[in-house]
Formats: structure tokens, C-alpha cells, sequence
């Protein structure tokens, strides 16, 4: 792998920068009309500057969509990038418009999906096939949410209800499903950091900065390094072309990670960053869904195990 970024890849992070600076962002969050309403506008932006199409481009690939991915869930985008940048592709399904669904069985993860209520589109990853079904408003129960994201249970796909995919796709639905929500979390990760440490900075006490303290500088270095090793842990996942063991680490780190970050930053701003005037809880309540997904880091750590030891044991 190399560390550092491609004039590609710059070039295309700059160009989804200045998109997102457009169509995304806390204050468009903010605003009442867009409060857990699925961006279709954000989305349509997207499509048409190409960026929902880059798993496959040949100037870029998987890596570059993982980068995206990061991107507009720094931004807030109220968009579903997971599936339209990473699982649709990789599967060699056509491009849908609107949100995408993902999930489970219900018997493996039980509870509510992210969009379940807006989406047309549902991908079922069972135990080895997964299955691309539509949906219509009657099979979902939207589900109160403070998160960010509007939940809804999803009704049992009936038997015959759309597409079984071949062999094999449920494993390449949850490596990428690892590999996508990995990203999100990481771009709100890296965004409520970075919000910690300028209030630091900023924040005087007893005629000091709040950063000057040392007990708090090592609490922001080790937050430091858990989001540099979930970076390129997620990186290298998505180089590799999600296989099982990889994406299953970086989500199990990852997942580690945002649940030290959320309590850390709120800590360090004094409890601040819960109010609804300031911008830290936009990403942390997000970053609680996120943590739910797959069955959580239990679900991803059993994974990495049975990847790397699963045949030995047997």
C-alpha cells in the first residue's frame, strides 16, 4: 500500500469536497426540512459528477469509493453511500436510484435498519446467498430514532420476493457492508476529533488553554492513534478487495474506537457537545447506529476469528 494519496486521488477528494460544501454539511442537517429525510438531491449531485460510479472506474476502483464513502459521511450527507458506492457495485448489480437498504436475517440482527422506511431497494445478506428484493412503504415500521438516521424494522422478505444472487454474495454483501460503515464511522470520527481539539485550543481555564493540560493531551494522542489504526485498517481492507478477515478487523477496531471517541470528546468539552447548539452530538448520535450495524463489534470480532481460525478449528 502506499501512504500517501495519488494526484487521482487528491483530485477527486477536492472535487467531492467542493460538492459536499454545496449539498451537505451541519448546516443543511440543521435545517427542519432535512431532518431524517433521505437527500435526493445530494444524491442526484453525486450521480451526475460520477462519483457513485467510481468502484468500477478505471481511473479509480474500490479504494477511491472507500474514500468517498469517508467523505460524504464527514459532510452529514443523508445519502445511503455504502450500497451505491461499495455493495451494489461489487455484487455487479445495476445502479438504483433512491435510498438502499442492508441487512441481516433477522435472526442474526434483529432490529431496525438505517432508511428501511424510504428505501425501494432491500439487500438480505443470508448465509451464503444474498438476496436483492424491493420494497414498498408497507413493509417497514418506522422506528422513533434520535441517532441521526431514520430506523425502521423491516418486514421478513417472503420467499420468491426478489433475486437470490449466487454463492458466495452474502460473504461480499458483509465484507463490503464491514468495509462501508468502517468509513463512515471513521469520517465522523475524524470530524468530531478535530472539533475536540480546536475547543481545546480555544478553551481557557484558570488563564490556560485547555489543551495545555498534559492529562488531556494524552487523551487526545490516544485518540489519535486508535483513528489513525482504524484509517488504515479500513484502507487496506478496501485495497484488498474486502476479504473476510480484513474487513472484519477494521470494523471490530473501528467500532472500538468510536466507542472510546464518543465518551472521550464529550468529556473533554465538558459535556458541551450534547447540546443542540453545538455541532459534536450531529456526529456522535450517528456514530451509535453506526456501532449497532452487523451485530456490533462482538458480531465482527467473532468474524476476524472464524476467517483467520475458523478452518483450523473445524
Amino acid at each position: 500500500m502506499d501512504f500517501e494519496r495519488s494526484d487521482t486521488q487528491r483530485a477527486l477528494l477536492d472535487a467531492l469536497d467542493t460538492l459536499l460544501g454545496r449539498y451537505a454539511g451541519t448546516g443543511r442537517s440543521r435545517e427542519p426540512a432535512a431532518r431524517g429525510a433521505y437527500d435526493h438531491a445530494l444524491e442526484s449531485e453525486l450521480r451526475t459528477a460520477g462519483f457513485l460510479d467510481l468502484f468500477g472506474d478505471d481511473g479509480a476502483g474500490p479504494l477511491e469509493a472507500t474514500l468517498a464513502v469517508e467523505r460524504i459521511s464527514a459532510a452529514l450527507g443523508a445519502v445511503t453511500p455504502v450500497p451505491h458506492l461499495l455493495v451494489l457495485p461489487a455484487l455487479g448489480l445495476p445502479a438504483h436510484t433512491g435510498p438502499v437498504a442492508l441487512a441481516a436475517p433477522p435472526a442474526e440482527e434483529p432490529g431496525p435498519v438505517r432508511y428501511g422506511a424510504e428505501a425501494g431497494l432491500i439487500l438480505l445478506a443470508g448465509a451464503d446467498r444474498c438476496v436483492a428484493a424491493p420494497l414498498d412503504p408497507g413493509q417497514a415500521e418506522p422506528v422513533p430514532s434520535a441517532y441521526g438516521f431514520p430506523l425502521a424494522r423491516v418486514a421478513p422478505v417472503a420467499s420468491g420476493q426478489g433475486a437470490e444472487l449466487p454463492p458466495g454474495t452474502a460473504a461480499t454483501v458483509r465484507g463490503w457492508w464491514r468495509v462501508g460503515v468502517s468509513a463512515e464511522a471513521l469520517g465522523m470520527m475524524r470530524q468530531a476529533f478535530d472539533l475536540t481539539v480546536r475547543y481545546a485550543k480555544d478553551r481557557t481555564v484558570f488563564g490556560r488553554a485547555l489543551g495545555s493540560f498534559q492529562a488531556l493531551q494524552h487523551r487526545l494522542a490516544e485518540l489519535s492513534v486508535l483513528l489513525e489504526g482504524a484509517r488504515w485498517l479500513v484502507y487496506e481492507a478496501a485495497f484488498l478487495g474486502a476479504p473476510a478477515e480484513a474487513s472484519a478487523v477494521a470494523a471490530a477496531h473501528t467500532t472500538a474506537a468510536l466507542r472510546r471517541l464518543t465518551r472521550e470528546t464529550h468529556q473533554i468539552m465538558g459535556a458541551v457537545g450534547l447540546t443542540r447548539e453545538h455541532d459534536l452530538h450531529l456526529w456522535t448520535l450517528r456514530l451509535q447506529a453506526l456501532r449497532a450495524e452487523l451485530g456490533g463489534m462482538r458480531a465482527h470480532r467473532r468474524a476476524a476469528s472464524a476467517a483467520r481460525w475458523g478452518a483450523a478449528a473445524a
